[in-house]
């Protein structure tokens, strides 16, 4: 991974990323500011646009402030951050953990349960799951906490990749010799999977994981975007690119911050899972990744 330079900024950047994300309070302490404090002295009266240049740059407001709120915008970007990371997270983990479960039994067992587990992934590959999405953002109830909503709809659509790639990985490896011996020697199943097959299931995992959370995070995004994602005023990157698309010709410093943090995450994810799958391929010649 150090030999590989685009890989090696990747992490980098999600470490920064991350740190941004878990200091989030203590950065916009340090700025003196708050993601939901309202400056109408930012503002220009007549215009409601941030007074000054570079939207409202300065001192005070270090990415400047929102039009008509006067918001400071380097708080919302960093606690954003936050947002993003954590459904990401999240809903990566839980899509990891139902396809590998599922997956791997599928694989391992065959028989009528992987022949279910083979209709119920082409189904969900085929169903327009963000119009499913938007329709239920737009008519859950508000007593269910939106981040929690997203989190279980996003890893609940997002297990049938994983299980595919799981599955295949378990079918090589349930003809291995080791597998076999195992069977000989009188191993259970649950001995067989935690010590046999998971072990050697970490590589891909690891890789279609890493791949995964950029996804997720651009969906989130994306449903804040078409305003069914993360209410007001909770700061999210979607939201702060889809209420500054209308404000492009006169305050375009709106747009970029946001999203130049959702580009570099989203970025920085890719890359590194490329390296990811370079690095844990056996097949792989690595020789000459540095001056790639």
């Amino acid at each position: 991974m150090r030999a590989d330079r685009w890989a090696f900024a990747g992490a980098v950047t999600i470490v920064a990323l991350g740190v941004v994300a878990v200091a989030a309070p203590v950065l916009a302490a340090v700025e003196g500011q708050d993601p939901y404090g309202y400056h109408n002295e930012a503002l220009d009266p007549d215009t409601g646009l941030p007074a000054g240049p570079l939207g409202g740059v300065s001192g005070t407001h270090w990415f400047g402030v929102e039009p008509l709120t006067g918001r400071d915008l380097f708080a919302i970007v960093v606690h954003g951050a936050r947002t993003s990371f954590l459904i990401g997270l999240a809903a990566t983990a839980l899509a990891m953990l139902l396809g590998v479960l599922i997956g791997t039994s599928a694989g391992y067992l065959g028989g009528w349960w992987d022949r279910l587990v083979r209709w119920t992934g082409d189904v969900i590959f085929g169903f327009p799951y963000l119009i499913f999405m938007i329709a239920l953002g737009a008519v859950a109830p508000p007593s269910i906490p939106r981040p929690l909503l997203l989190i279980v709809v996003l890893g609940f659509f997002g297990w049938p990749k994983v299980a595919r790639i799981v599955r295949a990985q378990t079918l090589t490896l349930r003809q291995r010799n080791f597998v076999r011996v195992a069977h000989v020697m009188g191993a259970g199943p649950r001995h067989v999977f935690t010590t046999e097959l998971l072990p050697n299931l970490w590589a891909p995992i690891i890789v279609v994981a890493t791949l995964s959370i950029p996804e997720r995070i651009g969906i989130e995004a994306a449903l804040s975007f078409l305003g069914v994602g993360i209410p007001p005023p909770t700061p999210s990157w979607g939201r702060s690119i889809s209420d500054a698309v209308s404000w492009v010709p006169t305050d375009p410093m709106f747009l970029i911050f946001p999203g130049i943090f959702l580009f570099l995450a989203t970025c920085a994810f890719n890359l590194l899972g490329d390296g990811l799958a370079d690095a844990l391929d056996p097949k792989a010649d690595t020789r000459g990744r540095g001056r790639s």
